[in-house]
C-alpha cells in the first residue's frame, strides 16, 4: 500500500525578537506540512550561518525558504506597512531570483487588504542605510533594502535547489526615517502587518506543493 510522501516543510527567517514574536503570535491555521520560524540574528554574517546550520538537518533539507522582516523602503511615496515583494535579492554576490512573486503579491492583498503592496528588486546592507545612500541605492533598481534577506536565499538556494521568496515590511522610508517622530507609530503599523501574513505565506507554500501539469 503506497503513502503519499511527506510535504516539503516550509521554513520563515527573520533577524529580530521583534519580528520573531510578530510571526510567532500570528495565525498559524491553514499550513500545509511543517513550518518552521527561525531567527537568524542580525546582519548577513549572521543570517548564513544560522540558514547553513538549520538546512543541514535533513528534516529541512528540502524545505522551502521565505526570508521576511521589516525593511526601509527606497522608492518615494513608499510608508510605514507598506510590503515589499523581492522579484530577486542583490548582495555583493550576486543575485538571487525568488519563485511565485506573483502569487504572494495576489494573496498578500487578500490576507491584507488595504496595503499597498511594492515588488522589485531587494538588495542588501550590512548596515542601516541613511541618508544618501538611500538615493544611491534607489538608482541601481532596488525599490528596498534589509541586511538579512539577500544572505539568507543565497545561504539556501547554495545549500539545495528549493523554492525561495522574501517579503518585507516597510517600517522605514524616504519621507518616514526612523530618527523622526512617528516612528513608534510606524513600528506598531508594521508589526500588525507582519503578523497578518502567515496566510499568504502559507498559500505561497501550499502552492509550490501542488503537481504541475
Amino acid at each position: 500500500m503506497s503513502t503519499k510522501p511527506d510535504p516539503a516543510p516550509l521554513l520563515i527567517a527573520c533577524a529580530l525578537g521583534i519580528e520573531h514574536l510578530a510571526l510567532r503570535s500570528g495565525d498559524r491555521t491553514g499550513a500545509d506540512g511543517p513550518v518552521t520560524v527561525l531567527r537568524t540574528g542580525m546582519g548577513p554574517k549572521a543570517a548564513e550561518r544560522s540558514l547553513t546550520r538549520i538546512l543541514a538537518d535533513p528534516a529541512l533539507s528540502e524545505a522551502a525558504v521565505l526570508a521576511t522582516g521589516f525593511c526601509a523602503g527606497l522608492a518615494p511615496g513608499m510608508h510605514p506597512g507598506d510590503l515589499v515583494v523581492a522579484e530577486e535579492t542583490r548582495d555583493p554576490r550576486g543575485s538571487t531570483p525568488c519563485v511565485g512573486t506573483e502569487l504572494l503579491v495576489k494573496e498578500l492583498l487578500r490576507t491584507v487588504p488595504g496595503r499597498t503592496v511594492h515588488t522589485g528588486p531587494l538588495t542588501g546592507s550590512d548596515h542601516v542605510v541613511r541618508g544618501h545612500e538611500r538615493s544611491d541605492l534607489f538608482a541601481t533598481g532596488a525599490i528596498a533594502v534589509d541586511m538579512e534577506s539577500a544572505a539568507t536565499l543565497h545561504s539556501a538556494v547554495r545549500a539545495g535547489v528549493r523554492p525561495v521568496a522574501a517579503v518585507r515590511v516597510v517600517v522605514d522610508a524616504p519621507e518616514h526615517e526612523l530618527v523622526r517622530i512617528g516612528t513608534v507609530r510606524g513600528g506598531i503599523s508594521a508589526f500588525r502587518v507582519l503578523r497578518a501574513v502567515l496566510p499568504a505565506f502559507f498559500e505561497w507554500h501550499r502552492s509550490l506543493l501542488l503537481p504541475r501539469r
